[in-house]
C-alpha cells in the first residue's frame, strides 16, 4: 500500500474514530460518514481520541489494505472537528505519518474540505 501513495487520493475522517473499527466498519464509515467509494483505491485515514494512533483504509485491486501507525511518544497533528472530510496531498500524508505538524485550515490553504450534513 506504502507504494500507492503517490498516485491515490487522501482523505482525512476529521475528529476522533474509535481505533476497535477494522476494514468492514470503517468501509461504511467511509461511504456512509464521509460519503466517498470505499473501492476507489483513495487513502482514507482516521485517527483516535487521544492522538496517538492513525489508521489508513485503501482498496487495493482485489481486497483492502489497512495501515496503523502508534505513536511512542507525541501526538499526530489532526483537526478536531468532526463534521468534515479534508482532502490532503500524498506529501501532506507521510508528514501526518511521520508525527510532523500540518498547518490545517491555515490562511490561503489550498486543501479542500467537504462539510457533510
Amino acid at each position: 500500500m506504502m507504494h500507492t501513495f503517490v498516485n491515490a487520493q487522501v482523505y482525512l475522517a476529521l475528529g476522533a474514530t474509535d481505533m476497535r473499527k477494522s476494514i468492514n466498519t470503517l468501509s461504511i464509515v467511509v461511504e456512509v460518514q464521509m460519503r466517498h467509494n470505499p473501492l476507489s483505491g483513495s487513502l482514507f485515514a482516521f485517527c483516535n481520541r487521544k492522538r496517538d494512533i492513525i489508521k489508513i483504509l485503501q482498496w487495493d485491486k482485489n481486497g483492502f489494505c489497512l495501515f496503523e501507525k502508534r505513536l511512542e511518544k507525541g501526538r499526530f497533528s489532526w483537526p478536531e472537528s468532526s463534521e468534515e472530510v479534508m482532502a490532503l496531498t500524498h506529501r501532506e500524508l507521510l508528514w501526518l505519518i511521520n508525527g510532523m505538524p500540518i498547518p490545517f485550515f491555515s490562511a490561503g490553504s489550498e486543501r479542500s474540505c467537504v462539510g457533510m450534513i
